[in-house]
């Protein structure tokens, strides 16, 4: 199968500022891909060269085989874009802001197209009401259902979740994994290191370069682990560059078992801690 998004040595500058540097990237269909790094580490750059609105200088690059740039009116019947900062009509309800863009793709079941958009996205109780009167979640809710309403084959979400509570990003990310399970291919960029455990697959950049290119938990495995262990005669330090390997090895020597080989150590993120304990306080009202 064909890649859906190919990147070959791409550059791009603004001015002096190096903006992209010769960038490789090949993303599979139906995978959720992160763009991760710091900001001005080239991750909108990329995104809007993949959606068509950036020329670069240097490079190729396909989306579904087609030139983003060359062949625009081609590519964005077949692609969503979700920006950084949502582009809504604030006099305009949620519903109508959809139907809007909807129009711009389709001709026909534009009705049902938004309905069923509104309802991905949990926005069918709002959906008639301004989306200026509309909290900053709800608004990143709108855009989102612009973005699918369409139904494209690649979505291109820039900072989806900046700016809001852990809950909805919660609830964003299981939408984005329903939309992969369904052959979507999605690209993310994010500033939030702890993302990275949603996707599929991750790139790193960094002053407009990739750093790597790898799964999450290729990623966690390279960082190793620290281990301190502490007795009355003092405290030794070792280093785990595999930890479930290497701990077994450390505590050989303290009198554990030889035939233990490997030890797996689990336990809650920080962002399920956060929601578990934003669960408890709905299920009791008088906690603080």
């Amino acid at each position: 199968m064909d890649p859906a998004v190919s990147v070959e040595g791409v550059s791009k500058h603004y001015g002096k500022v190096r903006a992209l540097a010769g960038v490789d990237l090949e993303v599979p269909q139906g995978l959720i891909f992160g763009l991760v790094g710091p900001n001005g580490a080239g991750k909108t750059t990329l995104i809007r060269s993949l959606v068509g609105a950036l020329r670069v200088e240097e490079g190729r690059i396909r989306v579904l085989g087609v030139d983003p740039f060359a062949q625009r009116r081609v590519i964005r019947a077949k692609i969503g874009y979700m920006p950084q900062a949502p582009v809504l009509y604030g006099d305009l309800t949620a519903r109508e802001n959809v139907t809007f863009f909807a129009r711009g793709h389709l001709s026909e079941d534009v009705p049902d197209k938004v309905a069923v958009a509104l309802d991905f996205v949990d926005l069918s109780g709002s959906a008639d009401r301004a989306v200026r009167t509309l909290s900053g979640g709800l608004q990143q809710r709108v855009s989102m259902a612009a973005a699918l309403v369409h139904e494209p084959r690649v979505l291109l979400l820039d900072e989806p979740t900046a700016g809001v509570d852990p809950q909805l990003r919660h609830s964003f990310w299981q939408r984005f994994r329903r939309l992969a399970d369904s052959g979507v291919t999605l690209m993310i960029s994010t500033h939030q290191m702890d993302e990275v455990v949603h996707c599929d697959r991750v790139a790193v950049l960094r002053e407009g370069g990739i750093l790597t290119n790898a799964r999450p938990s290729e990623l966690f495995a390279t960082g190793g682990a620290t281990i301190r262990i502490s007795d009355p005669t003092g405290t030794s330090e070792h280093h785990a560059a595999s930890l479930p390997e290497d701990l077994p090895r450390i505590l050989h020597g303290r009198g554990l078992d030889p035939n233990v080989t490997r030890i797996d150590i689990a336990g809650p993120t920080l962002e399920e801690v956060i929601l578990e304990l934003i669960e408890a306080g709905r299920e009791d009202p008088d906690a603080t």
